[in-house]
């Protein structure tokens, strides 16, 4: 009996920063099993802390590799132990956490090539694939040199992100290659640049292993490097070259690669070791935010999440005119849809800053947080409060609070104080206000605007703060059924694409494919247009003191 007709089953994985997790879906997208390695659970005797090791130079965040590697062993044992049918795996894709970067030595293209069945992974390629054994990761911070460089050689940062989608940030492996090649040395071990073969995020390093060969990039993920460019998904050799010599562009192993191309089929390995069929074939990964946006949103959507940080994810419909790019946001192209794009927004001060609002008005009570914003007016009889107690990343280094008067809007006035009844509403009007300034700045004028909001997170629960959220941005909210393995659902997406086209001979599209999938979102709030139009009135005012802010805290 062929795989398709037994059912076939999609394998999707997500190497996140403190575990590996796996789950396998239906075609019809039901889950049939969900496994998962903690990295300090489980692998503790690399000595993380929640998957990362710090230092030992300023700033510096990395990861074991080796880690990574004895995880996908150990998540291989769980998968067969429940009695999953491997054999029924037709395609296998998945998700990394973004910016990580992994280094493969001269002789890994060999070893990977020559995998042998009756011997674990981790035997194989540790240490000897990797030129590098410890993996920068996201929370890295140790490339500001290497950013202002890479800035200054482009004409600045704004320069930089009209090119690649972003300034010059310390996590993104552009100003990570740099800071290797320039100081040639590496957490006190001395390893050359000139030994590294080839250079994967962390979501090219996973379906390397699968293949037997190191994958290219996805131009998703890509677009996290400050080497793409974000319209074209083609390198920039002048970016290669400033953070990585003449020898980058071969050490990247190719162009990025669209979403739902097939890279190839699984090494034998996994087929006498692990049971896979021969056929099953190896997609592109992905990086975790864009595998999340094709779990719960379709091309028009907008994603926020409502955590510790703050992250706004807002897929664009591709438009002649491409979205206007800036300093303190993301521009990633679209995982699935060629010329699509997908802009970020990433904020620290989030559920903390929030949480220290209702403790310290509120009684530390949500509910009496609730009635404190259900009374007071949309506007908030004009006063705006801006909450910073971490120094924020939009506006950049921001700390402390300020207070406004807009009732003149063009002229806001400066406030010492403002009621104590007020301050709830204030920090989730200023929240949110902040989004919607930067979603009309970057949209082109000719692109459709998001037509539904999707709310995760913590603050997901809180329906005051759905029904303002509806409000601002004069969308309907939904919350994502289900949401918490969004990466790995939508790596999973990812490989029943790739095997879907090519069963319909590489047409349709990603929206044709999940056209009849079950809802995965609800809907909680619909927008009241006369509480919208107060604030499409306030967003000039917010721009203004915002501004105030900014310029006080430089």
């Amino acid at each position: 009996m062929s795989n398709e007709k037994a059912f076939p089953l999609f394998l999707g994985l997500d190497l996140s920063t403190q575990q590996l997790k796996a789950i396998i879906i239906t075609e019809n997208k039901s889950v049939v099993h969900e496994s998962a390695v903690n990295f300090s659970k489980d692998l503790s005797r690399f000595g993380t802390l929640n998957g990362v090791t710090i230092g030992p130079g300023q700033g510096e965040v990395t990861s074991p590799v080796a880690m990574w590697v004895h995880a996908l062993d150990l998540l291989m044992e769980r998968v067969l132990a429940s009695g999953v049918e491997t054999s029924r795996i037709v395609a296998i894709s998945g998700a990394g956490q973004q910016h990580g970067s992994v280094y493969w030595s001269k002789s890994a293209e060999q070893l990977l090539a020559t995998l042998n069945p009756d011997r674990s992974l981790s035997d194989q390629l540790i240490p000897g694939a990797f030129s590098i054994q410890d993996s920068p990761i996201w929370q890295d911070s140790s490339t500001s040199r290497e950013c202002a460089q890479i800035e200054a050689a482009v004409g600045g940062a704004q320069v930089l992100a009209d090119i690649t989608g972003s300034r010059g940030y310390e996590r993104f492996t552009g100003p990570q290659i740099k800071k290797i090649l320039a100081r040639k040395i590496w957490n006190t071990r001395s390893v050359l640049y000139e030994n590294t073969d080839g250079i994967s995020l962390v979501s090219s390093f996973v379906p390397s292993l699968f293949l037997g060969w190191i994958a290219p990039i996805d131009v998703s993920d890509a677009s996290g490097m400050n080497l793409m460019d974000v319209l074209s998904h083609k390198w920039v050799d002048s970016l290669l070259d400033i953070a990585g010599g003449k020898e980058l562009r071969r050490k990247l192993k190719g162009e990025p690669v669209e979403g739902g191309v097939t890279l190839g089929t699984i090494h034998p390995y996994w087929t006498r070791r692990w049971g896979f069929p021969p056929e099953c074939l190896i997609a592109p990964f992905t990086g975790d935010n864009p595998a999340s946006v094709i779990a719960l949103s379709t091309p028009g959507d907008a994603i926020m999440s409502l955590g510790t940080s703050t992250t706004f994810l807002l897929s664009i419909l591709p438009s002649e005119t491409p979205p206007r790019r800036f300093t303190t946001s993301h521009l990633l192209s679209h995982p699935t849809k060629k010329g699509a794009q997908i802009a970020m927004l990433c904020y620290k001060n989030g559920a903390l800053a929030r949480e220290k609002i209702r403790d310290e008005y509120a009684q530390s009570s949500w509910d009496r947080f609730n009635r404190l914003v259900e009374r007071s007016p949309p506007g908030n009889n004009n006063i705006l409060g801006f909450y910073f107690p971490l120094p924020e990343i939009i506006p950049p280094n921001a700390q402390g609070e300020f207070f406004y008067d807009v009732s003149d809007p063009s002229s806001p006035v400066v406030m010492d104080i403002i009621p104590n009844e007020a301050h709830p509403r204030a920090i989730l009007e200023s929240q949110l206000l902040s989004i919607k300034a930067r979603v009309l700045d970057i949209l082109p004028e000719d692109a459709q605007p998001p037509h539904r909001l999707i709310v995760t997170g913590g603050s997901s629960t809180n329906q005051t703060i759905l029904q303002l959220a509806a409000d601002v941005f004069g969308m309907k909210v939904y919350v994502a059924i289900g949401g918490k393995e969004a990466a790995a659902i939508g790596g999973a997406q990812l490989a029943r694409y790739t095997w879907w086209k090519r069963r319909n001979e590489g047409d349709g599209s990603f929206e044709e494919m999940v056209s009849g999938d079950p809802e995965t979102v609800t809907l909680v709030a619909e927008p009241r247009p006369e509480v919208t139009s107060v604030y499409e009135g306030l967003v000039d005012p917010y721009r203004r003191c915002e501004a105030l802010v900014q310029a006080y805290n430089m």
